[in-house]
Formats: structure tokens, C-alpha cells, sequence
């Protein structure tokens, strides 16, 4: 168990976790149900030398995680939206998803969420966003806010990751920078980098449809229920889905000569 210190600064806690701190060299996350599953996932990921996610430190007098803090930034910057950082989000997401093997595919507790119907493969982080990966010398080495990950297939994962990161969205939800961006051109790229054979590239943008629909459907239940959820909602959370899914819908037949 860990005493609890005065100094905490407040970190960016993403759209769902509040009360996330920095403590010195560590970073202080309120536990949930899941939290036993992701211990359990990152202590894996140590031993198998995967040095893109935090360590875990143990539970502090307040009945926090406690993780070790990975200096860096994140979100959206020149930087990240480089065709560079595109490959190296990709080559950090394979990483992971390797590394995952050997992790059980049962009889944990994840946090829930929408997914793939084919038989899960491996661990995915779920929410690789740009506010979860860190930057540092201008290159991705880290993934941080494990809270959904979850048992899924690697092309799951990977269309959650694109999903953001291509971006597969409507250019009015997009960042700045990432509005004029080639985004088939950046699927292309990010699979050839990842390794996704052309089976898989052949399904990519139909499971990309699937997770836009399940998304919409799993967000307007939790937000039915309150708190953080039903702010996202409210803030257009459902709005930004069905756009993104109705761009998808005119841009399929592009995107797809480029995955193909």
C-alpha cells in the first residue's frame, strides 16, 4: 500500500476518468471493476518486455492505482499527425498486440464495449486516441489509459486506432491538422506498417461500419445512466458517430482501392 502524498497534480483524465493525478514519479487513477483485469494485462506486458505502457506500482491509502508516470505528451500536434508518427502508432500497436500472447482471454472482468463477432485474438487497448499515446524526441513509445481494454481481434483494434488516427471521421469533427489529410493513403500506410494481410485489409472498412453502429448503441445506453457518459453524449458524442459513419458511406469505394 502506498501513503498518500500532498502534492498531486491534476492530469488529463480523458472523456471518462476523472480524478486522474500525478504524484511525484507516479500517476494516481480511481480503481474500477476492471481494474484487477488491467493489473494483470500490464504486468504481463513487463515481463514480456513491452516498454510501451506504464508499470504497475500497487494501490495507495485512498484506494487509487498506482502506475508509473511516462513522461512525454500527447494529443494532437504537427508531430503526431506526421506520416512518421502514423507508422510508429502502428508499429506501437503491433508491439502491444504481440506482446499480448499468452495473456488469458478469460476469466477476467473488462470494462465493456462494442466489438468484432469473430472469436477474440488478443488483448486491445480499445481507445488509442492521441490523448493515450505518448511522444517524446517527435516519436510514439507509449500507450497509457488501459480503462476499455478488452479481449477483441487485432483488426478490431487496429479500426479503433484508425479510427482516430487515418482519422475515419467527417472533416467537420476532425482536428485542424488532420482535415485535409489523405485518409486512404493513411490506412494504407498504417496496415503495411502493422502487417495486416489482405484478407483482413478486405474487411477492414465493413468492421469500421459495424464498430460506428455498436458504438452509437453501447454510448447512448451508458449515457443513459449519467455521469461522464451522458456529458459526452451531450456534447455530440452520438452526432460525431453517425457522421462519421454516413463519410465513411460516400468515401467506401476510395478508401477501399487504396486498401486493396
Amino acid at each position: 500500500m502506498f501513503a498518500t502524498l500532498l502534492h498531486e497534480v491534476p492530469l488529463q483524465g480523458g472523456d471518462v476518468t476523472d480524478g486522474v493525478v500525478r504524484v511525484g514519479d507516479t500517476v494516481r487513477r480511481p480503481a474500477s471493476p476492471a481494474t484487477p483485469a488491467v493489473h494483470a494485462l500490464l504486468r504481463h506486458l513487463e515481463a514480456a518486455g513491452f516498454e510501451g505502457a506504464p508499470r504497475v506500482l500497487g494501490i495507495d491509502g485512498l484506494g487509487r492505482e498506482v502506475l508509473s508516470y511516462l513522461p512525454g505528451t500527447t494529443g494532437v500536434s504537427l508531430v503526431a499527425v506526421s506520416d512518421e508518427a502514423l507508422a510508429g502508432v502502428a508499429g506501437l500497436l503491433r508491439g502491444f498486440h504481440d506482446a499480448t500472447a499468452g495473456f488469458p482471454l478469460s476469466g477476467y472482468r473488462w470494462e465493456g464495449g462494442s466489438n468484432d463477432d469473430a472469436p477474440p485474438q488478443i488483448i486491445g487497448h480499445c481507445d488509442l486516441t492521441p490523448d493515450n499515446v505518448i511522444f517524446r524526441d517527435r516519436a510514439p513509445v507509449a500507450m497509457i489509459d488501459f480503462d476499455l481494454a478488452r479481449p477483441t481481434t487485432r483488426l478490431f483494434d487496429v479500426v479503433t486506432t484508425l479510427r482516430h488516427w487515418a482519422p475515419i471521421a467527417d472533416p467537420v469533427d476532425r482536428h485542424p491538422l488532420l482535415r485535409g489529410v489523405a485518409v486512404g493513403e493513411r490506412l494504407r500506410a498504417f496496415c503495411d506498417v502493422y502487417g495486416v494481410p489482405p484478407r483482413e485489409r478486405r474487411r477492414l472498412l465493413e468492421l469500421a461500419r459495424l464498430r460506428f453502429h455498436r458504438s452509437y448503441d453501447v454510448m447512448r445506453t451508458r449515457a443513459a445512466a449519467g455521469g461522464n457518459w451522458a456529458r459526452m453524449w451531450a456534447g455530440g458524442a452520438g452526432e460525431r458517430i453517425r457522421r462519421a459513419s454516413a463519410w465513411l458511406d460516400s468515401h467506401e469505394d476510395e478508401l477501399h482501392a487504396h486498401l486493396v
